[in-house]
C-alpha cells in the first residue's frame, strides 16, 4: 500500500462523519453534506420528485427518499451497480447515454422538481484531465437540468475550484435565477470540492 494510500485509509477510519455515518445506518459520509444544505437551503419538500446522477453508493438517495416520504420519487442513476435504497429507483448505465435520461423521465413520470449531481469522473491522477473531465459532466448536468426541471425547479451540484470553476458558474448563472455557493462542514476541509446552489 502506497504512503498516500496509507494516509487516506487513517484519516476515513478516523473520520467523524464516517463513524457517524456508520452508527446512523448512511452508505456514505456524503449524507451529511446534503442534510446540512437541505437544514439551510430547504431543498427537500415531501412529495417532490427527485434524480440523483451519480447516486452510488446511494447516501444522497436515502436523504432524498426519507424526505420527500412515499408521495414523492426518487430516481437515483450510476454507472456502477447499487442496491436500490428504500424508496428509490435505480437506473444503471450513465446518465450521458438518451436511453438512460429517457428512463429516468419515464420513472419520474414527467418534470422533476430537483436535480443533484454528485458525479466524480474516474480520476486518473492528472489534476488537470481530472478537472476537465469533471466539469464536463457538470455542463452536460446542466443541460440535463434544461430538459428535466419544471419551471421554479433546483439544480445541486459538486464541483471543484480550478480553472474551470468560472466557466461552470457563468453557465450556471445564464441558465438559472439564482446561485449560491456552500462549502457544508461535512466536506472534507483540505478538499476542492464544493457545491453549487442553482434554483
Amino acid at each position: 500500500m502506497s504512503h498516500s494510500s496509507k494516509h487516506w485509509l487513517q484519516r476515513h477510519v478516523n473520520d467523524p462523519f464516517v463513524k457517524r455515518a456508520r452508527e446512523e445506518g448512511y452508505r456514505s459520509r456524503a449524507a451529511y453534506t446534503l442534510l446540512e444544505i437541505d437544514s439551510r437551503d430547504r431543498l427537500l419538500r415531501t412529495g417532490a420528485t427527485v434524480i440523483d446522477l451519480g447516486a452510488a453508493p446511494g447516501g444522497w438517495s436515502q436523504v432524498v427518499s426519507a424526505k420527500v416520504g412515499a408521495k414523492g420519487r426518487v430516481i437515483a442513476i450510476d454507472l456502477l451497480e447499487m442496491p436500490a435504497p428504500p424508496g428509490v429507483q435505480f437506473i444503471q448505465g450513465s446518465f450521458l447515454d438518451p436511453a438512460v435520461r429517457a428512463a429516468a423521465l419515464q420513472a419520474a413520470g414527467g418534470k422533476v422538481d430537483l436535480v443533484l449531481s454528485d458525479m466524480m469522473p474516474n480520476v486518473s491522477g492528472i489534476a488537470s484531465a481530472d478537472q476537465a473531465r469533471a466539469a464536463e459532466l457538470v455542463h452536460k448536468a446542466i443541460e440535463f437540468c434544461g430538459v428535466v426541471l419544471k419551471p421554479g425547479g433546483g439544480f445541486l451540484v459538486k464541483v471543484f475550484q480550478g480553472e474551470e470553476f468560472a466557466g461552470i458558474l457563468a453557465e450556471l448563472r445564464r441558465c438559472f435565477a439564482s446561485v449560491k455557493t456552500r462549502k457544508p462542514a461535512a466536506s472534507r476541509g483540505e478538499s476542492r470540492e464544493t457545491y453549487l446552489l442553482a434554483r
